[in-house]
């Protein structure tokens, strides 16, 4: 989460002091916890596999990963179909395009969201590499856990700096410090301290990055910086108790003990044998009974309180429960479509906030490339987001063919999930035409006879 300071406070942002760092990390370090917990249930460790009994039966703890399941489905739902970028009226993004190709930008984009999802924000590295004796612009996503952006106080929100810090290990898989890199405006400075307390350092190295602002962007999931579901951990937390219990119940009622009413014992006269014992069996009418103790409860009442914990879930979270009876595998898309509004709904907050954050992607990897020679514009870019959902291709098709008086092809285009480059299908589709052309004037060329006016006159008949 980005640390606010006032600029002054700062000094120097191309070289930001020991005491600036120190307290900029001691601050981030207050929200590693709660990021811990976060990333935590993510993986299944819930709270419910720590509960313990005081008595010596242990307890069947059982844990339903409903954060995994909201995570999941929101990034395939957000991101399960590529970003779309046309570019502004004679701009020029193809040198853009072609970097987000090589590096993997679909895949990029789903690990961001993951990080979106679970902890409410992402961190996106810009960096140079050298790959194939080439020097090419790349991305990495990296855990929050680990780097934070510094920005000013002002409305604007202003980037300063930002630090990314690693603890290094030994081989002995001890601490030896830690590795603290600080990204400026225009240069990366590589630190070695014993702690991140900065009380001593030494600098391992200092280098340009040509970005020409600080590579480093933090992305919002909301305007709260929280995850999709961390607003229901109380219902998760309930909803695994309840279904603990239940099976806890289940266990204690076939272990249940079996008391009997009425009933004696024989005296022991020396011939019982094999550690069996006899008991007088009087008749019914005498109050004799047999019976199990055990507790009583209602399954049906507690199927209801499940079944609501559950749709609570689902409500707070905006995520359909896509097991339901309702989401049949039958229904068009037009109804997925309301089955999913609360969905959609959320859609529309969530990829309002990684726009943002992708223009300043596309930002940065115009200052990069122009340092190359390359000409490149990004402004007035338009960033389409598809959801992932189920659609019939031959209406949008028939869509985008009744729409060409009125909206530009670069633009319909786009309205079809798997076409992320609307230019360069453009540029196939022109490509094609003319290959048709040359096809059918050959074609032309070789079916028509041969004559010459000059070496056959037509005759008076002709």
């Amino acid at each position: 989460m980005a640390i606010k300071m006032d600029r002054e406070l700062a000094g120097d942002v191309n070289k930001p002091s020991a005491e600036v760092l120190a307290y900029c990390i001691a601050e981030h370090l207050k929200e590693v916890d709660r990021l811990n917990n976060l990333s935590d249930y993510y993986d299944g460790k819930h709270e419910i596999l720590t509960r313990k009994k005081e008595s010596s039966k242990e307890l069947t703890n059982v844990m339903i990963n409903n954060a995994k399941y909201v995570t999941d489905l929101n990034v395939g739902f957000t991101f399960g179909n590529p970003i779309a970028y046309t570019p502004g009226k004679e701009n020029n993004i193809e040198e853009v395009i072609e970097v987000f190709d090589e590096i993997g930008i679909k895949k990029h984009d789903r690990e961001l969201g993951k990080d979106l999802s679970v902890f409410g924000i992402g961190h996106e590295l810009h960096y140079l590499s050298l790959h194939k004796d080439k020097i090419v612009p790349k991305i990495a996503c990296i855990d929050p856990r680990g780097i934070f952006l510094v920005t000013d106080d002002t409305v604007d929100s202003n980037s300063l700096f930002a630090v990314r810090y690693i603890e290094k290990f030994d081989l002995k898989s001890e601490s030896i410090g830690y590795h603290v890199e600080v990204y400026t405006e225009n240069w990366v400075i590589v630190y070695k301290v014993k702690d991140l307390e900065f009380k001593q350092y030494e600098v391992l190295k200092a280098s340009q990055h040509y970005y020409n602002a600080v590579p480093v962007i933090e992305f919002r999931n909301n305007e709260e910086k929280q995850g999709d579901w961390e607003q229901a951990i109380s219902l998760m937390n309930a909803y695994n108790v309840l279904q603990s219990d239940r099976i806890n119940d289940k266990e204690a009622f076939i272990d249940a003990i079996l008391v009997l009413y009425g009933f004696s014992l024989e005296e022991d006269d020396g011939n019982q044998g094999g550690g069996d014992i006899v008991i007088n069996a009087p008749s019914k009418a005498d109050g004799a009974d047999v019976g199990y103790l055990t507790k009583t409860f209602s399954e049906s009442d507690v199927q209801v309180l499940s079944k609501s914990i559950e749709k609570d879930i689902h409500k707070v979270t905006y995520t359909p429960n896509l097991n339901d009876e309702s989401f049949a595998g039958t229904i068009s898309g037009e109804a997925m479509k309301y089955k999913l509004f609360g969905l959609l709904q959320l859609l529309v907050t969530k990829t309002g906030y990684f726009e943002d954050g992708v223009r300043q992607r596309l930002e940065l990897m115009e200052n990069v490339l122009t340092v190359q020679g390359k000409h490149v514009d990004v402004s007035g870019t338009k960033i389409n987001f598809k959801p992932n959902l189920p659609i019939n291709k031959k209406e949008i098709v028939e869509m985008i063919r009744d729409s060409q008086e009125f909206i530009p092809l670069l633009v319909s285009l786009g309205w079809l999930d798997d076409i992320d480059d609307p230019k360069e299908v453009i540029d196939m589709l022109q490509e094609q035409k003319e290959q048709a052309v040359e096809l059918n004037k050959k074609a032309i060329g070789d079916s028509s006879p041969s004559f010459n006016y000059q070496d056959h006159e037509p005759e008076d008949n002709e």
